[in-house]
């Protein structure tokens, strides 16, 4: 027999992700799903996923019959379970990757005309690398329009060059932006009219559509989906969700760093009439009559700096979220989880101020212990000393307190870029040292993390690169393409030596570095010269001194 579960959508408030774990796991224990049917939960990225996973597993004794992804996947899933599979193809004709190669073949056409002058430009005399650059670029920047401006295509689309402001007010795209409405009409002109109703805007207004209608869907719908620490998503991923919450039990569990309303301390008045707020303000009468040139005074400076994507989505959050149906549809003692006390250390301290939204001529004079290291600052010239001194710093903890390196969560601004510093510096020892420490890197693409593809993208640009010996040595590196050309991992340094000693340093031969613009070097130091050296050594034989 089936358990019932009670739709509808409950949002939780916290400012430490472990009360929310805690809360969120509680609830599922209490209203579980039967024994073969699957929890989903949706997170805002690889590396909070895996995370996740490892709580599951260590409340429960195990992570199984659970689906953990991103909510964009989830809910194009939803779309098709709701719409049908024959409205709703499996991907978009217009996903992000089909986007960039109908761009470049677009791109070269529309240059020539007068509006795309400011792009035409950076193409004039491009080659197709260059052209994919930019293709790359703009698929991704409407594939970003699709979720989170979508009002903006759909005006571009009947005719209208407008955008919508924050406030709401409508305004013109300036002139040198007009290129971009120009293009996205020329995308949706090569579509099929099915394909054109298969864009993610028009997917996500008929599923809206649907879910406000009395029709059933086409498939059945999961039964709980809840959304895990996320700090923001988009308003169509608000709009699903809610929509979702009339048929199945939707829960949000949100990080908030701050337990008042805090929505009121961005930039710009007309902010201040929201209908409606989750959380109290921390001044009686709000912040609305404080003038604005004091308005400073009255936040919590990290918070009002750091926190505009955050107040957003507060403000998105709190037009959704009815607090008083939640308690009366969900028996829990505590929606909003914020931990109580002044903290000892002085992040915990900060966090403290921060949560209670104290400006600064409030906060209370502390005295620091002077072994306090809870906020550290590193100052380092480049990506590779700041994972050296990263590295030293774990092992400087890990040793001296009870940390597991499983806890250990370590966020950059750009992991393409750190990742091979990454693995060069924690890669650097063998699992029986005792300076190894256990390291994962989550959000890489396939393309920057599999050693396969990069060598096969590597070899791709042969032609327009100077191929470097370092780089060949690192293509050599690579076991299937050591293994194809019949080396053992023994005769590689024998292989790196030779080809030193040869002389290689950079270039295939001397019309290679012709056609990279570098003809008048010669041939000296190439490939070819190497290769020619060590054959003519092979030839004379070891004749002694």
């Amino acid at each position: 027999m089936t358990s019932t579960l009670a739709p509808g959508l409950l949002v939780l408030h916290g400012n430490r992700l472990e009360l929310l774990r805690d809360a969120v796991f509680d609830w599922l224990a209490r209203s579980p799903l039967e024994p073969l049917e699957e929890e989903i939960f949706l997170v805002q990225s690889n590396g909070a996923g895996e995370w996740l996973k490892m709580e599951l597993a260590r409340a429960n004794g195990i992570c199984a019959a659970t689906r953990v992804e991103l909510p964009g996947r989830f809910l194009w899933r939803v779309y098709r379970q709701v719409l049908g599979r024959q409205r709703v193809p499996a991907q978009s004709a217009l996903d992000k990757d089909a986007l960039t190669w109908r761009l470049m073949r677009l791109l070269p056409v529309h240059a020539r005309r007068p509006s795309f002058e400011p792009i035409a430009t950076f193409l004039e005399g491009a080659d197709a690398d260059r052209r994919l650059q930019l293709a790359r670029r703009l698929a991704d920047l409407y594939d970003q329009y699709q979720v989170y401006r979508a009002d903006w295509l759909e005006s571009w689309e009947s005719g209208r060059a407008f955008v919508a402001t924050q406030s709401g007010h409508a305004t013109r795209v300036p002139d040198d932006q007009r290129w971009q409405v120009a293009l996205w009409r020329a995308l949706l002109g090569e579509l099929r009219e099915a394909e054109r109703g298969s864009t993610r805007p028009h997917v996500h207004r008929a599923f809206i559509d649907a879910m406000t209608s009395d029709a059933a869907p086409a498939e059945p719908l999961p039964r709980r989906a809840v959304l895990f620490g996320a700090s923001h998503v988009s308003v169509q991923t608000l709009e699903a969700l809610a929509a979702l919450s009339s048929r199945m039990q939707v829960i949000v569990a949100v990080p908030n760093p701050c337990r008042y309303h805090w929505a009121d301390i961005i930039e710009g008045r007309e902010a201040l009439d929201a209908p409606r707020h989750r959380h109290p303000s921390r001044e009686t009468s709000g912040l609305s009559v404080v003038p604005m040139e004091a308005m400073h005074l009255h936040a919590h400076p990290l918070l009002a700096a750091w926190g505009r994507q955050g107040r957003d989505f507060m403000r998105l959050l709190d037009a959704f979220d009815d607090v008083e149906a939640a308690r009366g549809r969900f028996d829990l003692p505590r929606i909003d989880l914020f931990d109580e006390g002044a903290g000892a250390t002085l992040l915990q301290q900060v966090q403290a101020a921060i949560r209670d939204l104290l400006p600064v001529g409030e906060h209370p004079r502390r005295v620091i212990d002077g072994d306090d290291a809870s906020i550290v600052f590193h100052v380092a010239h480049g990506p590779q000393r700041e994972v050296e001194i990263l590295h030293d710093q774990l092992l400087l903890r890990l040793a001296s307190t009870a940390l597991d390196p499983k806890d250990v969560i370590v966020m950059v601004p750009d992991i393409e870029v750190f990742a091979p510093s990454i693995r060069a510096v924690f890669g650097q020892y063998r699992r029986d040292d005792a300076r190894f420490i256990p390291f994962d890197i989550a959000d890489l693409q396939s393309r920057g993390s599999n050693p396969l593809v990069v060598a096969l993208e590597w070899l791709l640009r042969i032609p327009d690169q100077r191929v470097r010996v370092q780089e060949v040595r690192d293509l050599l590196d690579v076991p299937a393409i050591a293994a194809r050309v019949g080396l053992v991992a023994d005769d590689l340094p024998g292989l790196f030596a030779w080809l030193s000693d040869a002389g290689m340093r950079w270039g295939l031969h001397e019309g290679h570095r012709t056609r990279l613009g570098l003809g008048a070097t010669g041939e000296q130091n190439s490939a070819s010269v190497a290769l020619r050296r060590m054959l003519l050594g092979y030839a004379s034989g070891d004749a002694g001194p």
